[in-house]
C-alpha cells in the first residue's frame, strides 16, 4: 500500500487530498500544528495517522519523521502544503511578520523534504509536490511576504528536482489561484470576489478538492516522466491580461 505525507492537514486543501488519497487506497498521514482539528479530523478516517508538528521546527520535524518511519516503515509521497498568510503593505510588515511567513512557508518544505529525502528515495523512488501559490508567479498589492515566500518555494521546488532526480525522487509544485477555503470566504469582501471573477476566465474560484486532484495527479504513476514543474491551478487567472472587464463589456 502506497503512503503519503500531506501537511497542513487539518483543514482546506491539505484535508481534501489527504481524504482523496484515502479513497484512492493509499496511507496518509496527517500533519499540522493545530492539534486539535488534526486530531478531530484525523479520527473520522481509516489508515489514516495525525502527526501534531510545527514544519518550521527542525526537532520536531525529526520526531514526525521517526514517528512517521515507525507507523509506516516507507514514504512514497510528500505533499508539503503547509503554509500562512499574511497580507499588509511594506511599510506595516514588520520583520517578526516577515519571518513568520518565511518559516512556514520556505523553511517548513526545505526541512520537511531534507529530511524525508532517505524514505522518499527508496524503493525506486517517490514524488513531493510543494503548495506555492499565484502569488509566487505574479505580484500583487499587500502580499510582500507571502508572495516572496510563494515564489521562493516555486525556485526551491526546482533546485529540489535538479538534485533529487538522481536519488529517483520527482519533485513538482501546485500554484492554486483563488479558492474557496474557509480563509478565502472570510476575508475576500463581495467586491473583492467580484474583481477575481473578472479576472478568472473560468469565472469562478476553484474548490479544494480540484486542487487536491492536480496534486493526486502529481504524485500518481501517470506523471512518472514529470518533474520540475509549476502547474498553475488557477482557472486561467495567471494568463489574462488586463482591461478584461471593459472588453466584456
Amino acid at each position: 500500500m502506497k503512503t503519503a505525507l500531506v501537511t497542513g492537514a487539518a483543514r482546506g486543501i491539505g484535508l481534501a487530498t489527504a481524504k482523496g488519497l484515502l479513497s484512492k487506497g493509499w496511507s496518509v498521514a496527517l500533519l499540522d500544528r493545530d492539534a486539535d482539528v488534526l486530531l478531530s479530523e484525523a479520527a473520522e478516517l481509516n489508515n489514516a495517522l495525525a502527526i501534531v508538528c510545527d514544519v518550521s521546527d527542525p526537532e520536531q520535524v525529526k520526531l514526525a519523521r521517526e514517528k512517521l518511519s515507525a507507523e509506516f516503515g516507507r514514504l512514497d509521497a510528500l505533499v508539503n502544503n503547509a503554509g500562512v498568510a499574511d497580507f499588509g503593505p511594506i511599510e506595516g510588515t514588520t520583520f517578526e511578520r516577515w519571518r513568520r511567513v518565511m518559516e512556514t512557508n520556505l523553511d517548513g518544505p526545505f526541512l520537511m523534504t531534507q529530511a524525508f529525502t532517505q524514505l522518499l528515495s527508496q524503493d525506486g523512488g517517490g514524488a513531493v509536490v510543494n503548495v506555492t501559490s499565484i502569488s509566487g508567479l505574479r505580484a500583487s498589492t499587500l502580499r510582500v511576504a507571502y508572495g516572496t515566500s510563494k515564489a521562493a518555494l516555486a525556485h526551491l521546488t526546482l533546485q529540489q528536482a535538479v538534485e533529487l532526480g538522481e536519488k529517483g525522487i520527482r519533485v513538482n509544485a501546485v500554484a492554486p489561484g483563488p479558492v474557496d477555503t474557509k480563509l478565502a470566504l472570510a476575508v475576500h469582501t463581495p467586491d473583492i470576489r467580484a474583481a477575481y471573477h473578472d479576472a478568472i476566465p473560468l469565472n469562478r474560484y476553484g474548490h479544494e478538492d480540484e486542487i487536491a486532484s492536480v496534486i493526486a495527479f502529481l504524485i500518481s504513476d501517470a506523471a512518472s516522466f514529470v518533474t520540475g514543474q509549476i502547474i498553475a491551478a488557477d482557472g486561467g487567472f495567471g494568463a489574462t491580461g488586463i482591461g478584461l472587464p471593459s472588453l466584456r463589456d
